[in-house]
């Protein structure tokens, strides 16, 4: 069975995810939605416990028509949670006439929710992060990835720091960075800023959108604040595993709390710089952010700690200035303020953002997925593990 012919059906995806379908608009988000333009798509997240009955709550997405599916467990069965969704997912897999999906997974932690009965058309294992190096990671994650890599047909990787920490561990590894809507980005290039949240006078505006967490060097941050007092800096996004009332808080710091993605654009318009104050540690090792072609779609020049994956390519190809110290973060914001008027800056931004559209991510793992669909069929070999020098310029 393939993904690409008319007279078939595309299989049924069930992707499991330690991410909620309504928070930050992500990469799951981006590929799901795009794989449910071909065929049904169930989202499977973690387990919210309350009082209640145990039951899986339902609900379509009306922008994408996914299916997202939420299991609800009463706080008394926390220690045999696993099995409990085994049973809810065997009895809905069962109803809808879900047989031989793709199951495709971003936490290996998932794999305890799939009925042992269940036989996948193929396991996809999407490592869009290294979880393991996350706060509250299970104990079990490393174990559990073990596991999934034996069952898993491919496994992409969501950067390429994390591709050549990994890459001998599956022959079927692929890197495929996160993609951008350059069209949905660049309408900031354009538009009038359409929800400006900040009292007073128009000054310097410097900002961040996503998740605000133990990623985030906040030290730096408040350094930052301090030596520029009369700039803005503007930090978008939720706040989650970090405690909120631990974040700085001088007045030129403002935290405006999580948006939607639809509005960023809006936001976006207001800067005048975009930033990325990454901590680097555990936790920022094989980071691949999101924001930086986000970023630079919106027409903002950007400046960064010395993320892995934004250096390179993003920093030798002199898309990103990199900072080492605050007092370099904000010279190299000073340096950039005159950067979104550089017509050459913002055509070669243009030019490497052309190859990162995430139709192209999408396509390119659906067409290694396709592949493994029709080995199953013909018993062709799927061509090995690809290059990374390949795999930094073109997607598969």
């Amino acid at each position: 069975m393939t993904l690409h012919s008319s007279s078939q059906q595309q299989p049924d995806i069930v992707c499991l995810s330690h991410l909620r379908w309504k928070f930050v608009f992500q990469r799951p988000q981006h590929l799901m939605s795009r794989f449910a333009r071909e065929g049904r798509v169930f989202y499977v997240e973690e387990p919210v416990f309350e009082d209640t009955e145990n039951k899986l709550v339902q609900a379509e997405c009306p922008r994408t028509g996914v299916l997202v599916v939420t299991p609800h467990l009463n706080e008394r069965d926390r220690e045999n949670a696993d099995s409990t969704v085994q049973l809810l997912l065997k009895e809905f897999l069962r109803t809808n006439a879900i047989v031989n999906p793709v199951l495709w997974f971003y936490t290996p932690m998932a794999l305890s929710w799939v009925p042992p009965s269940l036989d996948a058309a193929a396991v996809v294992y999407d490592c869009m992060d290294e979880l393991s190096m996350f706060r509250g990671a299970s104990v079990n994650l490393h174990a559990m990835e073990q596991q999934l890599l034996k069952k898993a047909d491919l496994m992409f990787t969501g950067g390429v720091s994390l591709f050549e920490a990994k890459r001998d561990l599956h022959r079927h590894i692929y890197p495929f960075p996160s993609g951008v809507d350059v069209t949905h980005f660049r309408q900031a290039r354009t538009m009038a800023a359409s929800s400006d949240a900040l009292a007073g006078g128009r000054r310097t505006r410097v900002g961040f959108a996503g998740v605000i967490d133990e990623r985030l060097d906040t030290e730096l941050l408040a350094e930052c604040a301090r030596l520029k007092p009369e700039w803005d800096w503007i930090m978008i996004g939720p706040v989650v595993k970090i405690d909120p009332e631990a974040l700085p808080r001088p007045e030129n710091i403002h935290w405006l709390g999580m948006r939607d993605y639809k509005d960023l654009p809006g936001f976006f318009a207001e800067w005048d710089v975009a930033m990325m104050p990454f901590a680097l540690n555990d936790s920022t090792r094989f980071i691949s952010p999101t924001k930086t072609p986000e970023f630079l779609a919106a027409g903002l020049p950007v400046v960064s700690t010395a993320i892995r994956d934004v250096v390179r390519p993003y920093g030798e190809l002199g898309l990103v200035r990199i900072a080492h110290s605050a007092a370099e973060f904000v010279q190299a914001v000073e340096a950039s303020l005159a950067q979104k008027s550089d017509s050459a800056w913002i055509e070669r931004a243009d030019r490497h953002l052309m190859g990162l559209s995430w139709d192209s991510v999408w396509s390119g793992m659906n067409k290694l997925l396709a592949s493994r669909l029709r080995r199953d069929q013909k018993n062709t070999a799927l061509p090995a593990s690809v290059d990374v020098r390949e795999r930094e310029t073109a997607h598969v």
